[in-house]
């Protein structure tokens, strides 16, 4: 899989994208992950990428050349054309159906936002998905294309190692993860469960299922509204 970030911060990804499961998938051929400075692309002689806003307002705004130019420029390339995709607090909110789709697709394109947002143009000319991480705003894009860029890549094959680890995660299921324990038995008075001592899988399989559902119901219940658990 190839991930192509539109940045203004290209070199705030270089830690991350050589780190962890991210890190380890790139080092072993899954995963490419390409930073770009859509700066570049700015045609005016100052090589700016954004301006006031018309109508007045706070703020600048991203212009429509630099960013549609980026886009348009990754196209070209052999690998082929990517998912374009915006990172914006006024799109759909990403959660594990999403991450599995975007898993699936061979290129993606993460366009980072920054200042006050996009110009509307475009959203309307680069026919974009749009997606948010969650309902708060961030100062720029990059932090949420670290966490797309995360959680897709975990559902890479080969990318954890076991995959059965990325079955169990939280939300794999549409239920939060059961409880987990490791070493020491007993640590300042709380024990771990019997059944998980027990050495029966059917046991510690059902207990496992019985708790996921427990506290998916007293932490999101939102998720169990469909009566699928």
């Amino acid at each position: 899989m190839r991930i192509d970030v539109l940045t203004l911060f290209p070199q705030v990804f270089d830690g991350f994208v050589a780190s962890s499961i991210v890190g380890r998938a790139v080092a072993s051929g899954l995963l490419t992950v390409a930073c770009h400075d859509f700066r570049e692309h700015a045609k005016n002689k100052h090589r700016s990428v954004d301006d006031r806003p018309f109508g007045g307002g706070p703020g600048m705004v991203l212009m429509c050349q630099p960013a549609l130019d980026a886009f348009e420029a990754l196209d070209a390339d052999p690998d082929g054309k990517p998912l374009r995709i915006l990172l914006t607090p006024q799109g759909e909110r990403l959660d594990q159906r999403i991450v599995e789709e975007l898993a699936s697709v061979p290129r993606l394109a993460l366009l980072c936002g920054h200042y006050e947002g996009f110009d509307e143009r475009i959203r309307a000319l680069s026919g974009a998905r749009e997606i948010s991480i969650g309902d708060y705003v961030l100062s720029g894009g990059e932090s949420a294309a670290m966490v797309l860029i995360d959680a897709v890549t975990r559902l890479l094959p080969g990318a954890l190692g076991d995959e059965q680890s990325a079955r169990d995660d939280s939300f794999s299921d549409g239920l939060l993860e059961y409880p987990q324990y490791t070493r020491p038995r007993e640590y300042r008075g709380l024990s771990v469960p019997e059944v998980l001592l027990s050495g029966d899988h059917g046991r510690i399989e059902q207990w496992r299922r019985s708790q996921a559902r427990m506290r998916t119901s007293q932490r999101r219940p939102d998720l169990m509204e469909d009566g699928s658990h």
